[in-house]
Formats: C-alpha cells, structure tokens, sequence
C-alpha cells in the first residue's frame, strides 16, 4: 500500500529579522514573523519502491533538476533522523499560489510543506511523533531557516528568549494565544519593486554577519525589540509596533551595506515607496507601516479595519507601475 502526505503552507515575513546564523541554520538571534495566508506552496510527496532513481521533483508539473538537487541533498542530511528516508524513493509535487518571480521567499512555504509532509509519511508508517508542528518545524529550519517559521499560522516566534516558554533555536513556537486580537488577520500588501534575481543571495548576505564589524550591537539590539515588540503584540499597541518593525527593516538593510564587502539591495523605488507610506501616516493618522525582506519589495502593514483606505492609497500611487499581492496573516 503506498504512502503520501499532501500539506500547504505559506510564506512568511519576519517582525524581528534573523540575519546572521552558526552550526545547523541556527539563528544568531531570536526572530518574529507574521505568517501569511495566500501566498503558499502546496506539495504531495508518495514514497515509492525503491529504484535507482531516488527522487522525482515537478514545480507545476514540470520536472526541476535544479531544486530536485536541493531537495536531494535535504533529505540525504535527515536521513539518520528520518530513516524511512532510505527505504523508499519519492516522487514529489509542488506549486505554488504566487508567482515563483514574485518576490516573496518561497523557500519558506516550500520546506515547510515538505516537512510537513514528511512528518505526516512518519506518523503513517507508525514511527512515534512526540509533538507534529514542533518536528516539522525543525526539520523545515534544516532546509531553509525561515521556514520553521511557516509551519504555524498567524505569529511564530524563532530562537531561545526567557520570555516565552519552550522557545527553541532547533524549532519555532506558536505566538497565536498571546497575540490582541488586533494582530487577527493583520494586512500585509506586498509592492513588488523588482522579482529578479538578487545578486546577493540570503545565504551570502547570513555570512557575511561573521566578519560584520556591528554584528554584536545589532544581535543586542534585536533582542531588545524583541521583547518590546512582545509587549505590543500582547496589548495591542501599533505605535510600538510600527517603530519597532520599521527600525528592525532598515537596520537588516543597514547590515548588509556595513558588511566586507559591502552590496544594497534596496532600490530607488523601495525609498520612494517607504516615503509614500510615512507620509500617508502622517497625513490621515492611520496606522499603516512597512516592512522589507532581503530584497527591494515593500511589504505594507496594516489592521483589517483601514483596508478601504489603505487599497485606495496603494491603487492611486502604486498600481499603475508596480504589482501588488495581497495578503493578511492567517
């Protein structure tokens, strides 16, 4: 009788940005990310008798050799954690609800739905599971760090910090129970400024915080929002909340102009757009805001109440010239 697990998870972005890692994609600091709702990969892996051939990968029903590598060498390194991995071979079907250029990390949703699934394949052949989101979300980290982020709707929280019990650099936890309920589907408008190609991957940029003359205050600092932006989450607070998150994606980006060597990825339009949004604030008092990934898209922020106001905003300055996704948080 064959085995398969089909699961969906999205992407996510981070409040509190982790830049900087050691050991096994462990964080340098803890992290903060609202998980999104839309923007999802959605994957079937069936395990099959074992043939030569070990792994078969299709993104939209097209067969991926470059990613098929990826996933190959994944799955090689948890194999002595997951030894069902050797006995079987896997055929494995992905696609995601966003466009693949679009700007947002699918490597997020994409290790996270594969973890999910193999932990579910786990369950099935009768291995015992000790908690399922906990030991998806750590074997999802060892494919893309953020990923272990995904696995949980709504909040997550990445990295040890006396302030929430049972967090874990091996695993991320759950936030939802804590959070006002301002932080319910929360609104996230994605401005895609560029979808190419970064010339600076992730990877690099994580690196680089080795040799990064301002790591250690920018460690401290993070820790520092993160226990404030807890506390705004907790009541609700978006004054603390916008100043907490913005300053958290400037200095992500400052990191990577103080790094040896240095590189922006940030462009004309993103500034342009970060303007736009402060003025907006200003004028009309809603509580829109931004934050930034590693890269030039703007992710727009802001409570499900002003949506109305916001999407006439985003239409009348943006729409003409940039593709907006919109997403809340799940």
């Amino acid at each position: 009788m064959k085995k398969i697990a089909k699961w969906e998870s999205p992407s996510n972005i981070a409040l509190i940005k982790y830049w900087g890692k050691h050991g096994g994609q462990l964080p340098n600091n803890p992290s903060i990310s609202f998980t999104l709702t839309n923007s999802k990969t959605i994957t079937s892996v069936e395990l099959v008798s074992k043939t030569d051939k070990n792994i078969e990968f299709l993104f939209n029903n097209d067969i991926s050799e470059s990613f098929s590598t990826r996933i190959e060498n994944f799955l090689n390194s948890i194999s002595s954690e997951l030894p069902f991995i050797n006995d079987y071979s896997f055929i494995i079907k992905s696609k995601n609800t966003f466009p693949h250029s679009a700007g947002i990390a699918s490597s997020a949703s994409a290790f996270s739905a594969l973890a999910l699934c193999l932990i579910d394949l786990k369950q099935q052949l009768g291995f015992k599971i000790t908690d399922f989101f906990s030991e998806a979300s750590y074997f999802a980290r060892l494919g893309s760090g953020s990923a272990c982020r995904s696995v949980y709707g709504g909040v997550a929280l990445w990295g040890e910090t006396d302030l929430i019990e049972n967090s874990s650099n091996k695993f991320a936890v759950s936030l939802n129970d804590i959070i006002h309920p301002i932080f319910k589907n929360y609104h996230d408008d994605i401005i895609i400024v560029n979808s190419e190609k970064k010339h600076i991957s992730s990877s690099l940029g994580h690196k680089l915080m080795d040799t990064n003359p301002y790591r250690n205050i920018k460690y401290k600092q993070s820790k520092i929002n993160l226990n404030e932006l807890l506390l705004s989450l907790k009541s609700g607070n978006l004054t603390d909340f916008i100043r907490i998150t913005e300053s958290e994606a400037l200095s992500l980006h400052s990191m990577m102009m103080l790094s040896n060597p240095s590189f922006i990825l940030l462009q004309p339009k993103t500034l342009q757009i970060i303007s736009e949004i402060i003025r907006f604030r200003n004028h009309t008092k809603i509580p829109i805001s931004f934050t930034l990934d590693a890269g030039p898209n703007v992710h727009v922020l802001y409570p499900h109440k002003f949506t109305d106001e916001v999407k006439e905003f985003l239409s009348d300055n943006f729409n003409h010239n940039c593709q907006i996704i919109n997403d809340f948080t799940s």
